[in-house]
């Protein structure tokens, strides 16, 4: 996977959008208003991607446990979030599965209105 794909694959997702709140490098995608996928883009650029993903916690401990590639949450909560390395040990389909889990985490959190409005949207 390489940004483009990633870019492409979150805004596919409904109810997503971009944002860059902290600063020009971290790229942010949110559904409903909240943060499921973080990335820097300076780290795509020098070879060394890497995404800041949701994750159940029980789950984020046994994926630590069992690749190398995820390790807690960097500047996020540990419990809650992973850094997920690219160029390791986790492949591409777990990554894409990663993904998702965060994505349904946060979407799930969301106010029944909020749902309901992005289920409206043709994304």
């Amino acid at each position: 996977m390489n940004i483009q794909q990633l870019y492409e694959f979150c805004l596919s997702k409904k109810g997503v959008s971009e944002h860059f709140p902290f600063d020009e490098d971290t790229l942010v995608f949110k559904v409903g208003g909240k943060m499921f996928c973080l990335t820097s883009l300076q780290k795509w650029e020098q070879g060394n991607p890497s995404l800041n993903l949701k994750c159940d916690p029980e789950k984020a401990i046994a994926l630590r446990s069992e690749f190398e590639g995820v390790q807690p949450g960097y500047h996020m909560s540990k419990k809650h979030w992973n850094t997920v390395f690219f160029n390791n040990d986790v492949s591409a389909k777990m990554m894409i599965e990663l993904i998702n889990h965060s994505y349904e985490l946060v979407f799930e959190s969301l106010s029944k209105k909020i749902k309901q409005e992005i289920e409206k949207t043709k994304n």
